[in-house]
């Protein structure tokens, strides 16, 4: 049964306008690190501060963050970052709930794939194509239109609604880390990533790694006088596909679902640089999964491990050991503790907002839940959109599901913090 203010709210989403804006977001190509990122903050800025909203924009000290122990790390080559966070004036004696989402996306990739420019938002019935459009930029409509319903609504706020817009999730999470060093915080948060109707509870972690493999350079044609580090890294290779198996046996029942829940991928090879030429070095780059509830120390311990037992079996290897380091992005897992309420307020709130039932899974990549909730904040995941088709050239979304997003998004607000 939806009380006046929340029936009032529901009236002022407007689907027209949330395609507009949607629309608009995916022009701004905020690549990761770009100039972009940063005028799509200023951009988002605008709108909270037209909203009523406190807005605080500022400079992120990039030299302080790095040097921070709790550095989350980061690959994107950047001179800037920008925080965003907005926040209603009211609320005295209510709890705070946090509207969170990430600016930036990926690169396009092959230009070839798409139809047409990436960053020209395409659209196809009710449908937004476009890099962006679904990681996450139908979340972030999905939150502003939600505010601008509980505003246009009347309400008044027992609580208080923070809005945290942030930059570099993709590569690591600076901007998330960066807002919750300058002491943003909240009682509960909502990340608006996409997640095909369903609540993310939980993530698993991702590690990037990077391998060293050291061979002995020849002539191609006396190939015997040398070893090649193709050669040499092969053993790893496999080991590496044991240590896979080895880590996804019985997972999680939030990641049951998934047929590797915390993958071990290499991205990139590059050895040689001479084609006539035995290889001497060898350097391989991917991504380790967190398992859920594991400290990031440890499953590097176990992947450290298993190089070095590969090593210590072969013959060139255990006299020219492979190096391992790890640089980039370094996602720890995380997760919703066990019976908070949280899912079942936002499973209330889309019953009345008109959708159907919501189950409760976990995800197998990394994102920015896992600072909120290693900052003490329950956080869990609920947006437009499906992970299946980001990062693709067949990225889109549906602006009825950001429609249906926002719809429950304005109820969880006034249920969350309160009305006067």
């Amino acid at each position: 049964m939806l009380g006046a203010e929340e029936a009032a709210a529901l009236e002022r989403i407007d689907e027209g306008a949330v395609g507009r804006m949607l629309a608009e977001l995916v022009a701004i190509p905020s690549i990761t690190g770009s100039a972009a990122e940063s005028e799509l903050q200023h951009h988002l800025a605008g709108r909270l501060e037209r909203l009523g909203l406190d807005v605080d924009l500022w400079a992120m000290d990039l030299d302080a963050l790095r040097a921070h122990p709790g550095f989350p790390g980061a690959e994107a080559a950047r001179d800037e970052a920008w925080g965003l966070v907005g926040r209603t004036g009211e609320g005295g004696d209510g709890p705070t709930l946090i509207l969170q989402g990430h600016v930036d996306v990926v690169p396009p990739g092959d230009l070839g794939a798409w139809e047409g420019d990436p960053f020209v938002p395409r659209v196809v019935g009710d449908v937004v194509h476009g890099r962006g459009a679904c990681d996450m930029k139908a979340g972030l409509v999905a939150e502003l239109v939600a505010l601008e319903a509980v505003r246009a609504s009347g309400a008044r706020l027992r609580g208080r609604v923070a809005v945290h817009f942030v930059v570099g999730e993709e590569d690591g999470g600076l901007g998330a880390f960066g807002t919750l060093q300058r002491g943003y915080g909240g009682d509960v948060c909502v990340i608006a990533e996409p997640t095909a109707g369903t609540l993310v509870t939980a993530n698993a972690g991702a590690l990037t790694f990077r391998l060293a493999v050291n061979g002995k350079s020849a002539h191609g044609s006396s190939r015997g006088e040398g070893v090649s580090a193709i050669d040499a890294y092969l053993p790893l290779h496999r080991a590496l596909g044991r240590l896979e198996a080895e880590r996804n046996r019985e997972p999680h029942p939030l990641m049951a679902e998934y047929p590797i829940p915390y993958a071990l991928s290499v991205g990139t090879l590059r050895a040689g640089d001479w084609a006539s030429s035995v290889p001497d070095l060898l350097v391989a780059e991917g991504r380790l999964g967190v398992r859920l509830g594991e400290e990031p120390a440890a499953a590097r311990a176990a992947f450290e491990r298993c190089v070095a037992e590969v090593c210590a079996r072969d013959a060139w290897l255990a006299d020219h050991p492979v190096t391992v380091t790890w640089p980039g992005g370094q996602f720890a897992s995380g997760r919703l503790p066990e019976g908070h309420p949280l899912p079942g307020v936002i499973r209330g709130a889309h019953a009345d907002a008109g959708g159907g039932p919501l189950r409760e899974r976990g995800a197998s990549y990394g994102s920015d839940l896992r600072l909120y909730a290693g900052a003490g904040i329950p956080t869990l995941q609920f947006g437009p959109g499906d992970i299946q088709v980001a990062h693709s050239a067949r990225e889109r979304v549906s602006v009825r599901e950001v429609v249906a997003v926002a719809r429950t998004l304005a109820l969880t607000v006034l249920r969350t913090v309160g009305t006067k």
